[in-house]
């Protein structure tokens, strides 16, 4: 029987995501509903990807006892509240990242799927990508050796972007893009918390970062090094080194490549001739489906990400914007961690 999600948001990387999940056959997964704040959005929404049913309001889709699991694509403040409601009407969370604001809002939502012993998973597709799997089997294999050093470079020309911007939006340049280099520095290390995190970067005028350096101390001597910027384009590359060699991923977060010391090694991504806006949405396929295999096996997260690696990020990315003074209204006068 086919997975049978409802879509909360119309705006681009709910596109991508509709998309992405209509490259699978219908036997696994069907869209059946979208919603957004004003009817016609929904509708023209649901008009562009053949959807049958369009919604006014969130609560509405809510209601719909005909959807297993809402796709969660609204802006960062609503990630809280709507993933809230869709838990509360019986349906399964994917919610895109972050999860929520800060580590508090984390621990809310996360211990609310518990309660109704549904399934939540934040949306860090990068983890669905065949690569990560493969980089897993590298390390595992000891192709390098030991793994001491993970340096990540993401860096993209957003200055002109309101989502990267708004500071009422709980927008910056760690949520947007650095929780991706945190995250792969959290998978190469897994199971490994840092012992310190030394962070240095720049406030744009609206107060928010958009040029962060960040150093992570690992056990024995284990090291990360990630920057992060919204004013200029980088490598966009990651590189794992070991006492034996270095693996080396470009487009680390939808990655389709990986260089290893006896070769290259390619994984063709999922094909589809629809438009999507943002680079390689056809990826999100991935996530899509590892949502539906945790589904089918009973789980109530996913084993790729976990709930314990959401709560991490969500402690390490408080502490970058503490460390550089970024504050959102929902953190307070203190961010709890």
């Amino acid at each position: 029987m086919a997975l049978r999600w409802g879509i909360v948001g119309s705006g681009r990387i709910a596109n991508d995501f509709t998309c992405a999940v209509q490259i699978h056959p219908e036997k696994n997964h069907k869209v059946i509903a979208v919603a957004a704040r004003k009817l016609s959005d929904a509708q023209g929404f649901a008009k562009r990807h053949n959807i049958p049913n369009a919604y006014g309001s969130y609560e509405d889709l809510a209601k719909d006892k005909d959807i297993d699991i809402a796709y969660i694509g609204v802006l960062n403040p609503g990630h809280l509240p709507v993933s809230k409601m869709m838990l509360d009407h019986g349906k399964h969370v994917l919610c895109e990242k972050p999860l929520a604001i800060n580590k508090k809002e984390t621990e809310e939502l996360i211990a609310h799927a518990k309660v109704k012993g549904l399934f939540l998973m934040e949306g860090l597709w990068s983890r669905t990508f065949p690569i990560y799997d493969i980089l897993t089997d590298q390390i595992a294999n000891n192709t390098i050796g030991d793994v001491l050093q993970v340096n990540v470079e993401f860096g993209y020309p957003l200055a002109g972007v309101d989502y990267a911007n708004v500071k009422e939006e709980a927008q910056c340049a760690t949520m947007n893009i650095g929780i991706y280099a945190l995250q792969f520095s959290q998978y190469v290390y897994r199971g490994l918390k840092p012992i310190s995190v030394t962070v240095s970067g720049h406030l744009n005028k609206y107060g928010v970062d958009d040029a962060t350096t960040i150093i992570l101390m690992y056990p024995n001597g284990r090291t990360s090094v990630l920057t992060v910027n919204t004013r200029v384009q980088l490598e966009n590359c990651a590189t794992v080194y070991g006492t034996k060699g270095m693996l080396k991923i470009p487009l680390f977060w939808c990655p389709s490549t990986m260089i290893t010391p006896s070769g290259t090694i390619e994984c063709e991504l999922p094909t589809s001739t629809a438009n999507f806006t943002l680079l390689r949405s056809n990826g999100l396929a991935y996530e899509a489906e590892e949502v539906r295999k945790c589904l089918e096996l009973g789980l109530t997260e996913s084993p790729k990400m976990t709930h314990a690696e959401s709560l991490e990020l969500a402690e390490l990315m408080n502490t970058v914007r503490q460390s550089l003074g970024v504050t959102f209204k929902q953190d307070g006068y203190s961010m709890d961690y």
